[in-house]
């Protein structure tokens, strides 16, 4: 055997106390470099073809210098008595670890490794590129080395090519990650060692000396011909929306259009837009946006409403977008629905309905500067969820256009049940202004709603900042009704303040539900715990408060507050809460309640205490920390809200 085709032996001790930089391992690969070559072209699964694996076997050796000092593996060679190249052993275990590793399976799962990938280099055009063939041995040899695995190859070519003994290779294979060691050594012992010599001497194993051969001629011909197309299109593409006219480019505010799309023009056209007649809501099973006429003085605008939509399919960087968290972006697969376009005030507006979504275009009377697109999820949408839109906000006011079934509609003070309500107009479905708490700043001292009267009865909508305003009810969870009754309303009012909290988040109901009354230590009454639950549009984000409020006191106050939880919800209707009361005595105590259900509440850390039903009182001091623990009559554990 020559010299050359002896593995070079590493240097003695152990693999701490040897590093290896990057010119000592530069030095070993490029004087072994065919060694090195060919023993990643054996390791390498033979699925990939012989040309592909000789450039991969190429760019894994020429990947496998250190980035800067590494510690040396220390796996001796077939020989003794030669000088340790630990620049060698080092860059050896590179190949056969990315050489395993080029034969893993590709998973949705886990990121690619590099060695997975085809290589960028060395790049060959034009040319594929193979070792010279061999005889029947070379053949039956490759035979047997496909079928098997790759940890098994690598143990049979580290024991043929490298001349390796079995506790070397053990080394290297675990160095390389091989996890099932053992079963690796054994399969590969299913090959006749008498083979070894073809693995060094044979060229059909050196990916070193090769053939060239022309890539499929025809099939190149064909690729450049449609790459060439390809091109040109585009360059016309880019011409076209270039060129001014009337086409279906720059509209109003949007902004300009790339490509033709015969299906988005069609969802686009304003002469196809949905148009619902006057008298189909009256006949209709449904009570949802589906069946709202078409109302407002400019529905047949037909330039306002291509402006409409084509800002809703593409809105220019000079227009103030804003939507509900989560709501999809893009204009409507098909012609979407007309509710309503008109002017109101000083501006021009286009409501817009698809099925999942409201958008409202708005734009001043006398240009299309300034133009806004106001998008809501609205999906599911029926009865009072249906049944009104914002659709004008000006000087503190919201104007709403309400369902063509709504009879009556009437201002409310939300935080005041005794105080009445006043009427409001109602001209072809919009009502008129109203004071709005959505962007109201400062202290909370009322908050105005929306009370909607239809043949089912009254409902309670509150403007939260959005175009669809969310839903108001009361009682417990499961079995909520609309919170336009006396009772209702007196359980809202020290709690109307807390929807600050949810505004802008996508809400579509909040209920309150008074779960306790609790008798205050200091006998001047007893406190009302209520726990009201923001659900969203989109299912998620949906937050929980837990509230407490004392006689005499004006609000109330939230003392625990958790988001995506199921409690208080009809998932999950209960709810545990506690909070650290002052009496007019000046003594402290914590005071804890749950629902009808809670057996047992305990108080843990701060303040220790236990009490049989769904309320606690235990004397506690000034700024003690505790944690509620309870057990619901089923005998299920229930925690606090915090």
């Amino acid at each position: 055997m020559q010299p050359q085709d002896v593995a070079p032996r590493p240097a003695a001790g152990s693999g701490s106390d040897r590093t290896v930089d990057v010119e000592e391992a530069e030095a070993a690969l490029v004087e072994h470099y065919p060694r090195l070559v060919r023993l990643a072209y054996l390791v390498l699964p033979p699925r990939l073809g012989h040309g592909r694996r000789v450039l991969t076997a190429h760019a894994l050796v020429q990947r496998a210098l250190p980035r800067g000092r590494s510690a040396a593996p220390v796996i001796p060679a077939q020989s003794t008595g030669r000088d340790g190249d630990p620049g060698y052993a080092y860059v050896r275990l590179q190949v056969v670890r990315a050489a395993l590793e080029a034969g893993l399976p590709l998973t949705l799962r886990a990121r690619p490794k590099r060695a997975q990938l085809p290589p960028l280099f060395p790049l060959v055009w034009g040319l594929r590129l193979f070792p010279r063939p061999g005889g029947a041995d070379e053949l039956a040899l490759d035979q047997r080395l496909a079928a098997l695995s790759g940890p098994a190859r690598a143990a049979y070519v580290l024991r043929g090519l490298e001349r390796l003994p079995d506790g070397d290779v053990r080394e290297v294979l675990t160095e390389a990650g091989v996890k099932r060691v053992e079963s690796a050594l054994r399969e590969a012992a299913g090959v006749p060692a008498a083979q070894y010599a073809l693995l060094a001497e044979s060229t059909e194993f050196d990916p070193c000396v090769l053939q060239a051969r022309p890539t499929d001629l025809m099939r190149r011909r064909r690729h450049t011909r449609a790459a060439l197309a390809a091109a040109a299109a585009l360059a016309v593409c880019g011409a076209l929306v270039a060129l001014p006219g009337d086409g279906w480019g720059p509209d109003g505010a949007a902004a300009p259009v790339y490509a033709r799309n015969p299906a988005a023009e069609a969802a686009l056209d304003p002469g196809r837009l949905v148009k619902i007649s006057p008298a189909v809501w009256k006949t209709s099973a449904r009570t949802d946006f589906s069946v709202w006429p078409a109302r407002g003085a400019l529905t047949r605008d037909t330039t306002l409403l291509r402006r409409a939509l084509a800002v809703w399919a593409r809105p220019g960087e000079a227009v103030q977008v804003s939507a509900t968290p989560e709501t999809p972006a893009g204009g409507p697969a098909g012609p979407p629905q007309l509710l309503y376009a008109g002017e109101i005030g000083n501006a021009r507006v286009v409501i817009l309905y698809d099925g999942l979504r409201i958008a409202r275009y708005a734009e001043p009377k006398d240009s299309t500067a300034g133009a806004a697109l106001d998008l809501a999820r609205a999906d599911g949408a029926t009865g009072a969820e249906a049944g009104a839109l914002v659709l004008d906000r000006a000087d503190g006011n919201v104007r709403y256009l309400t369902a063509p079934w709504v009879t009556k509609a009437v201002e409310r003070d939300l935080s005041k049940p005794g105080a009445g309500s006043m009427d409001l107009t109602l001209t072809d479905g919009i009502t008129s202004p109203l004071a709005s708490p959505a962007t109201r700043t400062g202290a909370c001292t009322t908050w105005n709603v929306l009370e909607l009267t239809d043949a089912s009865g009254g409902h309670l909508l509150s403007d939260l900042g959005e175009l669809v305003p969310a839903r108001l009810t009361a009682g417990p969870p499961g079995s909520a009704r609309e919170a336009s009754g006396a009772q209702a309303l007196r359980t809202w009012a020290p709690f109307a303040c807390s929807l600050a909290d949810v505004r802008a988040q996508g809400v579509r109901t909040v209920n309150a539900w008074g779960y306790a009354r609790q008798p205050l230590p200091d006998g001047s009454g007893s406190a009302a715990w209520v726990c009201t639950r923001a659900e969203t549009w989109r299912g998620d984000g949906n937050r929980v408060l837990a509230q407490f409020h004392t006689p005499g006191g004006l609000f109330g106050t939230a003392v625990a507050k958790a988001g995506d939880v199921p409690a208080c919800g009809p998932r999950d209707p209960h709810v545990l809460a506690g909070v650290l009361w002052k009496s007019k005595g000046g003594h402290w105590y914590l005071l804890a309640a749950g629902d009808e259900a809670t057996a047992s509440v305990r108080a843990t850390g701060g303040v220790r205490g236990s009490g049989q039903g769904n309320l606690l009182t235990v004397a506690a001091k000034q700024g003690a920390q505790a944690g509620l623990e309870g057990e619901l009559k089923n005998g299920r554990p229930i925690i606090g809200l915090r």
